[in-house]
Formats: structure tokens, C-alpha cells, sequence
């Protein structure tokens, strides 16, 4: 088994969608509310946003006139998201207007964003390295910023397998390792990022934001967990023999609706 029998990554981000929404912290929610209260229209800074589905969600969350600029490396997800936002309102049926930045986003400045009244980004910090994230942080002090859905690297299934718990290290060191010189933060990264904004004053909210997939999930499930066990087995190539049969187990337990999965996750908000 290996990462690449998963879905193409549009297609994984549309799968995953629902869960996203149905994870995130609603309480920090609450706070960014109360802060962009007044009659200035909104103006969101949406750090790699893919197919949209953090604008999609908090877009529809918010009062008044927004303005959404979404920043992505790949110009065919912003496609995606920028018509996947054609026909969104505000919760009052305020005008929500849409932007595309095709760029890397670890090199935005502070000018970049100075503009925003929020910078909200999703399943984001642990792709980056800690020098990105001290650039991404750097940027975004000055208004609030919505971190949410990053791996915190624990997973707990029911039932359990005496194979789970090695295939989650191996998955996680799978995410710090190191790609073209970057050393990716994985697992770390919500702790990194809260680090970050303190060197600068910035106060940090954090929530649990997990996904709890069920048998009405079980496509998700199965690809989540395929995905997963792929990357643990790159990482660790003597784990590819025993993965067979777990593999086969896991599955046949999500098909028919046995398994449940909690895959947790952190939302932050820096500033609210």
C-alpha cells in the first residue's frame, strides 16, 4: 500500500469537507464574530485555501459584506474555490465577494495582508517548517488569525488493533520528515505556531477540532485510512508485510460500518 493509490488531492478535499465543517471550534467562532462586529465591510485573507472550503463554511458564518482574497501555489484549487463561492452570502445575505493569489504563501509580508480584517487558513501548519511558520505568523500579527484543523498526530479507533499504535508513530514521523531541505513541522506545528505568535504578544485560543468518523463517514474512513497507513508504510518499509492484513481488517470493518475513528485535531486563534 502506498499514498499514491489515494484520491487525487481535489477530490480528497472535497471528500473531507463535510467533517471539516462539522469539527471546527464554534466557540472561536463566537469570538471572531464578536470582533469583526461593525459596519466596515469584512476583508479575509484565506491562506492555502484549495477548493474553498474554509471560505464556503465561515463565509456563511459572518454578518455584512465580506471580501475574501484566497491565497493558493495552485491556480487550478483556486479555480475550484473561487466558483465554489459563486452564489455565497453572508448569514444576513450580505454580499460575498471573491479574489484569487496564486503565490507561495510563506512568502506573504505583512503588507500582503494589511488590508485584512482576518486571516483564517485550514488543515494548513503542518505542511509548513517552523521558518515558514515564523514568516506566516510575522504577517499575520496585527489582526486576528483562524488556525484550524491541524493533525495533532493521535488517533483512536474502535475497536482497537495492537497495530495502531505503531502505524500512528511511523505515520508522524512521516510528517516531520524532510522534503527537498524543508522539514516539515507535522504533528508540531500547532505548538510551533502558538510559540510563534507569543514572541509577539499575540495571545493564543486553542480547541480540539476532532474528526469523529462513524458509518455515515465510512467513505471518508476508508480514505483517510488509506492515506495514513500509506504514508506510515513509506516511512517505515518493514511495516508494508504486516499492513496487508491490517489493512484488509480496518477496511472491511469501515465498509461495513464496525469502525469508529477519532483523528484529532487543534483549532487556534491568535488575537481574537
Amino acid at each position: 500500500m502506498t499514498a499514491e493509490e489515494t484520491l487525487p488531492f481535489a477530490d480528497w478535499l472535497r471528500l473531507r469537507e463535510p467533517a471539516d465543517a462539522a469539527a471546527r471550534a464554534e466557540d472561536l467562532l463566537e469570538t471572531v464574530r464578536a470582533r469583526l462586529g461593525g459596519d466596515t465591510p469584512t476583508v479575509v485573507h484565506d491562506l492555502g485555501s484549495g477548493t474553498g472550503s474554509m471560505s464556503r463554511w465561515l463565509a456563511a458564518r459572518l454578518t455584512g459584506p465580506q471580501h475574501w482574497v484566497l491565497h493558493d501555489r495552485d491556480a487550478d484549487l483556486l479555480a475550484r474555490a473561487a466558483e465554489g463561492m459563486s452564489g455565497v452570502t453572508a448569514a444576513d445575505g450580505a454580499p460575498v465577494t471573491v479574489h484569487t493569489r496564486c503565490g507561495d504563501l510563506t512568502r506573504l509580508t505583512a503588507a500582503d495582508l494589511a488590508d485584512g480584517s482576518l486571516v483564517t487558513a485550514s488543515a494548513l501548519l503542518d505542511m509548513l517548517t517552523a521558518e515558514e511558520v515564523e514568516r506566516v505568523v510575522a504577517a499575520c500579527v496585527g489582526r486576528p488569525a483562524l488556525f484550524a484543523i491541524s493533525v495533532t498526530g493521535r488517533v483512536r479507533f474502535d475497536p482497537a488493533d495492537p497495530l495502531d499504535d505503531t502505524v500512528e508513530a511511523a505515520f508522524n514521523e512521516h510528517q516531520r520528515r524532510t522534503v527537498d531541505g524543508r522539514r516539515l513541522l507535522g504533528p508540531d506545528a500547532p505548538a510551533v505556531t502558538a510559540a510563534a505568535f507569543a514572541r509577539h504578544g499575540v495571545d493564543v485560543r486553542e480547541r480540539p477540532s476532532p474528526w469523529r468518523l462513524g458509518p455515515e463517514q465510512a467513505e471518508l474512513t476508508a480514505e483517510w485510512f488509506r492515506g495514513w497507513l500509506g504514508a506510515a508504510c513509506e516511512q517505515r518499509p518493514d511495516l508494508a508485510g504486516p499492513a496487508q492484513a491490517y489493512a484488509r481488517r480496518r477496511l472491511a470493518d469501515a465498509a461495513a460500518g464496525r469502525l469508529t475513528v477519532h483523528v484529532e485535531h487543534t483549532d487556534l486563534l491568535a488575537g481574537g
